[in-house]
């Protein structure tokens, strides 16, 4: 079965993990040469926060999560990495992890070094990259223009976003991160927060250019549930003309969506909850290609599926190499 020899996954959050991990199981053990993650690094809440304002390093929470999924060391030890303090003492709400990353950068003098050495405690698959090792903060502009400072407050913000930036605005890409793009077989952007999670990494200075100078394709892929605060009410087509205005144009080639049943009960649960199931666009949007797999877990809360996600990502990525069979690959 043919396999993209390097794929480069862009995100932060929960989903960028999930997409990790299914990469590594279906991928096996050609992943140790396959994958890239690009981390998100506008994280200033939580253990990460603390971090970040008291040591001032950059925030290590998201790339601790996917150090975990790519591990291929014991449970244990990969476990003590998500091991949490509870209480409200110093170390409460701190994940031994991030202690861990902060330990090494300041023993080392390099966050990008305590990295390289967390990979290979946990016998990580692929490498991890944080996007940006400059320290910025996201800024949201909303209706009135009014602007809200700080990703913490942006996920709280109960009304609609116009744009996004970060700043500085000429925070630069971490060494390795514009190559392995542009060498890529395919880029995965999402899924999760659209305003936190996926757009902070394309506003980074060069990140767009080299994903245009790339000749993978670019898979975003859909988030199964509407979110709450910034991005309301948004559909899966708006998710993809909110991307290309901040970066100017085109860089999506394909949309990958959920497609199947969702249990009555699940769906009206979500819908009291003031969310509801993201549907998959009928027919391709503005030149993007709709791609529709079963991605979600047999779970009573909706949540991607790892493996079957991954799937629907190399699924994908066959039919734009292998246009002539794209009919039967989208059925």
């Amino acid at each position: 079965m043919e396999l993209p020899s390097r794929v480069v996954a862009l995100g932060g959050g929960t989903g960028l993990p999930l997409v990790l991990r299914g990469l590594r199981e279906v991928l096996g053990a050609s992943g140790r040469d396959t994958i890239t993650a690009v981390v998100t690094m506008s994280d200033d809440g939580g253990s990460s926060g603390r971090l970040r304002r008291s040591r001032g390093l950059p925030p290590p929470g998201d790339v601790r999560n996917c150090l975990v999924a790519l591990s291929e060391a014991e449970d244990l030890l990969a476990g003590l990495f998500q091991h949490r303090y509870e209480g409200v003492a110093e170390l409460g709400g701190h994940s031994l992890g991030n202690l861990i990353l902060a330990a090494l950068a300041e023993q080392t003098g390099s966050f990008l070094k305590a990295v390289e050495v967390s990979s290979e405690v946990l016998r990580t698959t692929g490498r991890i990259l944080p996007a940006t090792l400059d320290e910025v903060i996201l800024e949201a502009e909303i209706a009135g223009g009014f602007d809200i400072i700080g990703e913490s407050a942006i996920g709280e913000c109960p009304k609609p976003i116009r744009r996004v930036r970060l700043n500085p605005s000429s925070a630069r890409a971490t060494p390795g991160v514009l190559d392995a793009i542009v060498a890529s077989d395919l880029i995965v952007l999402g899924p999760g927060s659209l305003f936190t999670s996926i757009l902070p990494n394309l506003l980074i200075d060069g990140m767009v250019d080299a994903i245009r100078a790339s000749s993978a394709p670019c898979v975003l892929v859909g988030n199964l549930v509407s979110e709450h605060g910034e991005a309301a009410g948004l559909g899966l087509t708006d998710h993809l003309d909110i991307i290309h205005r901040h970066v100017g144009g085109t860089i999506v080639d394909i949309l990958l969506c959920h497609d199947g049943e969702i249990d009555p009960s699940t769906r009206e649960r979500y819908r009291e909850e003031g969310a509801v199931p993201l549907a998959a666009p009928e027919s391709d949007h503005d030149g993007v290609q709709i791609v529709r797999r079963m991605l979600a877990s047999a779970t009573r809360k909706l949540r991607h599926d790892s493996c079957c996600t991954a799937e629907g990502l190399l699924d994908a990525w066959r039919a734009l190499r292998n246009p002539r069979e794209w009919g039967q690959t989208n059925e």
